[in-house]
């Protein structure tokens, strides 16, 4: 699943890409991938010029003129392609964006949505998130205050989107490599020095992840060279039975509260 930099990626590319262009002309292909009837949906949206691209955790939020926004959450499965008619995917799109002769492809949203909202209901959606942990004000002090409060698994807190926003499966596990701290310790456990470790790892982690374009390898367009760079400098996300980068031990592959978990009990403690 799409997590904090790869959402944060494809914001940065659109933002070069399409923003400040006027949607042509929308497709629906999928009805439960919207939330209101497609012909309100394409008659909202065309002829709106698209203002703003935001995230919002694991969220992007296309701003257009009219003062509608469309909130794009891929789930499981979902990822974008933007192009033209003659090379698009060998895939079926839910919802199509067109600018001019470059579309905007939404595939794979069979668990995901792009729901067109008002500023207000886009308020009370975001309104449970917790808070980004690249913001400014996401301070090392910030980050303690909220780690001691919690009682549970290190892992299970990191994914908790209501705690701190974006991090998944993938950058939770790598988070706690980089800290040298096991995803499954509990909370309470954490020295002072650990605690620290991680608010620092985050930091790392996650900027170098937005980086290098996340760990989704499906380019966003074509000749697009930074979408997926991630992925071959993961240290332990699916990379379960290959030696340990650090110590040459096997990386061990668990499952915690149905999630896959990665790690290496050698070096991480």
């Amino acid at each position: 699943m799409p997590e904090l930099p790869e959402m944060e990626t494809y914001r940065g590319l659109l933002h070069q890409q399409i923003c400040g262009a006027a949607i042509t002309a929308a497709t629906v292909q999928r009805e439960k991938t919207i939330n209101v009837p497609p012909a309100q949906f394409v008659q909202t949206v065309q002829g709106n010029r698209l203002t703003l691209i935001e995230r919002r955790a694991k969220h992007l939020l296309f701003h257009l003129q009219n003062g509608h926004v469309l909130l794009l959450h891929l789930m499981l499965g979902g990822f974008l392609y933007l192009g033209t008619a003659e090379d698009k995917l060998a895939r079926t799109a839910q919802v199509t964006l067109s600018f001019g002769e470059r579309i905007l492809y939404f595939h794979g949203l069979r668990l995901g949505y792009l729901h067109l909202l008002t500023p207000d209901q886009i308020d009370e959606r975001m309104a449970s998130l917790g808070p980004e942990p690249l913001e400014p004000g996401f301070t090392l002090d910030r980050f303690l205050e909220l780690l001691a409060e919690k009682r549970g698994v290190l892992k299970t807190t990191l994914v908790d989107q209501h705690w701190i926003a974006g991090i998944g499966n993938c950058y939770s596990d790598e988070i706690c490599f980089h800290a040298g701290i096991l995803p499954t310790r509990r909370i309470p456990e954490l020295t002072a020095g650990e605690r620290a470790r991680l608010y620092h790892s985050m930091q790392t982690v996650l900027t170098e992840a937005i980086r290098f374009g996340g760990y989704m390898d499906q380019p966003l367009y074509r000749g697009d060279r930074l979408t997926g760079g991630f992925d071959e400098r993961c240290q332990v996300y699916d990379r379960g039975g290959e030696p340990c980068p650090r110590c040459g031990q096997p990386i061990e592959k668990g499952e915690l509260s149905s999630r896959k978990v990665f790690a290496c009990t050698n070096c991480q403690h």
